[in-house]
Formats: structure tokens, C-alpha cells, sequence
């Protein structure tokens, strides 16, 4: 089968994320059994026009607002009715494939919608212009009545609001890069409890409400320690430095910048757990990453965060999306040795069955259907 795969960045683009790597990994799988897939996305300063990765090609056309209007012209000049299946992926803007690929199978990829992200990371007025705009194309996908993937129950069902044949909306497991601890018997934690802030910090992640939860539990937990790993700038990024600097438990809060991926790894496992307060999340794979080193987490009741934890079998959702509705849960998390040792354990053995492999099964599953 010839696949051809519209996206706005690949895995070497700046701003690549976890979806970047699912993507990857399922075209080199497609590649292993015997598939052609060509990758059409967006440029970057330095990018090579065009190469091979693992056996498929990525095409590169445009930047990051005019790659839909270049992907559709490279397609016409060079890729028309070359593929048998279509893959469209969804983020924050679509390709509108459909208005003008003729014959091709086409099938969506969402790994979640924006939504609430728009007032979060657009200024006005593009935040309402988004807003406003994403039901509206939404609406018009799902009228064509293609095969649709996404990564969390949370986003099918957010799918299924706009119009879209829940029957035609299939979910995949999206798997982790990391390698994961062969046993957590006798794996060495931090001397003092330690809650781990990990990610890059954006108001999207409300970095400060896990500094305010930290400050609120530390009155029950008086030796607990919060480690912060990520890179930011801008306004909010000065926010959040200003919150440590004036905090009154300053000293018992590290902020580590930008980390190398083994030193990421290194504090999940020292961790005696990590927080995730996102306003959205399409499944949340540190969660998943830091459960695979045996470390649960505390979120919130969000969109895909209520997927990648099973609430205190696998780790804690948050009652309320507030700082001390969060300290109360990493209260409780701690109240009882023998409670977080079995969710510790639960989380450990649940990070084994989401996979790239298991992922790659639904997904032929689904282009198959």
C-alpha cells in the first residue's frame, strides 16, 4: 500500500513533540511490512528539502502557517493519485484533503483538539478566531465519513460532540521512546519525598499550580521537595521563576532547566512521584514514561490525563483542577506507605502494555476496517 501522510512538523522539526514520534514509529513499521509512506510537512531554517528516515521519505514545503496551502500544491504538481490511503493529521489546523484528492482512501489522525488551548497559547484575537473556527471545520470532517485514529477515550468522545461516526473513530495505544525498569523491587528513591514537575513550561501546563500545591502540601509533608525540569521563556516563564524566588520554601524547590534525556530519565525513577496539570492533553505520555520507571502520578482532571491514569489504582486524578485540590491528593498519596507501594506497582505494570508495537497493531486494525 502506497501512504502518503500530510502533517505540519516531522520528528527533526524544533517544536517535534510525542506525536512526531508515534508517527515515526508507526511509518517505520508500515515500511517493515512491505508499505510505501511519503511524509509531506512543514520546513524549518536548515532543513533538507527532502530525505529517506527509516525507509520512508519526508517531504518538506512551506513553514508553519504555509505548509496547507504548499502540501496542496507540491500534491497536485508531484503526488496526485499516487496514494492508495491518505492519512490526514489534525493539529490545530486541517489539511482539507478531501476538497481536493480524488479516488484516495482517506483516514484522520487527531491526537487531541485544541479547544481550550487556544486562549492559552494565541493572542487575541487569534485565540477567538480559532476558537470559533475549530467546530466549524470539525463539523465539515466529519461529514466525509472517513476512518478516524486518536490516542484517548477523552478525545473520541470530544469528536463524537462534532459530528463524527463514533463507529468510524478508533483508538491506539501511542507508546514510549524509554526504555522501561525491569523491576522496581528495590529501586532507589530520593532520601525525602520528592514531587517532580516535568515538561516544558508553558501556561498550557499551569506549572505554577503545582508550585502552589507543593507549597500547600509541604504543610502536612514538612521535608517534601519539588524538582522542576524544563525550558520556557516569555512572560509566563518569568511567572513561574518569580513564584520560586519568592516562595517561603525556596530552598527546598530545584529548577533544573532543559535536561538531557538520561538525566529525564535518572529523575523519574528517583522521584517518589510527578504532577501533570495541563488544561489538555491528548493522552499524556510522561505520565506513562514516568510510570514505565516506576513512578506514579498526580494529575488532573483533564482530557486525556483522566485516560493515562486509572485514578488510584495507577495513580491519583486531582477531585478539582485546583492547586489545593492537587495538595490534598499528594497528602493522601502519602498517608499510606503500603497504598503507594500498590499503586506504584499498578502503574509499573500498566506502562507495559502501551507500546508502539500494540500501537501499530490497532492502527493496521484500523486501515484495514
Amino acid at each position: 500500500m502506497k501512504i502518503l501522510w500530510f502533517t505540519w512538523k516531522d520528528r527533526k522539526h524544533p517544536q517535534a513533540g510525542g506525536a512526531e514520534t508515534v508517527n515515526e514509529e508507526l511509518a517505520k513499521r508500515l515500511v517493515r511490512d512491505g508499505h510505501e509512506v511519503i511524509f509531506v510537512v512543514a520546513g524549518f531554517p536548515g532543513c533538507a528539502k527532502e530525505e529517506s528516515i527509516d525507509g520512508f521519505k519526508v517531504i518538506r514545503v512551506g513553514g508553519r502557517y504555509s505548509v496547507y496551502w504548499k502540501a496542496f500544491r507540491y500534491y497536485r504538481k508531484h503526488l496526485r493519485e499516487w496514494a492508495d490511503l491518505i492519512v490526514e493529521e489534525v493539529n490545530t489546523m486541517p489539511f482539507f484533503t478531501k476538497l481536493y484528492t480524488r479516488g484516495e482512501r482517506t483516514m484522520y489522525v487527531f491526537y487531541q483538539l485544541c479547544r481550550e488551548i487556544w486562549f492559552y497559547q494565541f493572542p487575541f484575537p487569534f485565540n477567538y478566531v480559532g476558537y470559533i473556527s475549530e467546530p466549524l471545520y470539525l463539523r465539515y470532517l466529519a461529514k466525509t465519513q472517513c476512518i478516524t485514529l486518536t490516542e484517548s477515550e477523552s478525545t473520541k468522545q470530544d469528536l463524537t460532540k462534532y459530528g463524527f461516526n463514533k463507529d468510524l473513530v478508533y483508538t491506539f495505544s501511542v507508546g514510549i521512546e524509554i526504555e522501561r525498569l525491569h523491576s522496581i523491587e528495590g529501586i532507589e528513591k530520593y532520601t525525602e519525598p520528592t514531587m517532580l514537575s516535568l515538561g516544558a513550561i508553558r501556561e498550557m501546563k499551569r506549572t505554577d499550580h503545582q508550585i502552589k500545591a507543593f507549597e500547600l502540601a509541604k504543610k502536612s509533608i514538612p521535608n517534601l521537595k519539588l524538582k522542576i525540569a524544563g525550558s520556557g521563556s516569555g512572560r509566563y516563564f518569568k511567572k513561574v521563576q518569580k513564584m520560586i524566588q519568592l516562595s517561603e520554601y525556596r530552598n527546598d524547590i530545584d529548577y533544573l532547566g532543559r535536561i538531557s534525556l538520561q538525566d529525564k530519565i535518572l529523575l523519574m525513577q528517583k522521584s517518589h512521584f510527578i504532577t501533570v496539570t495541563s488544561v489538555k492533553e491528548g493522552w499524556g505520555l510522561i505520565v506513562t514514561e514516568s510510570n514505565s520507571q516506576g513512578t506514579p502520578a498526580i494529575v488532573y482532571n483533564v482530557d486525556g490525563l483522566r485516560d493515562s491514569v486509572r485514578n488510584n489504582e495507577t495513580g491519583l486524578i486531582s477531585i478539582n483542577n485546583t492547586p489545593e485540590s492537587l495538595a490534598i491528593a499528594i497528602v493522601f498519596l502519602f498517608h499510606d506507605a503500603d497504598n503507594y507501594a500498590r499503586i506504584q506497582k499498578n502503574a509499573w505494570e500498566w506502562s507495559k502494555e502501551i507500546t508502539f508495537e500494540n500501537g501499530y497493531d490497532q492502527f493496521k486494525k484500523s486501515i484495514n476496517s
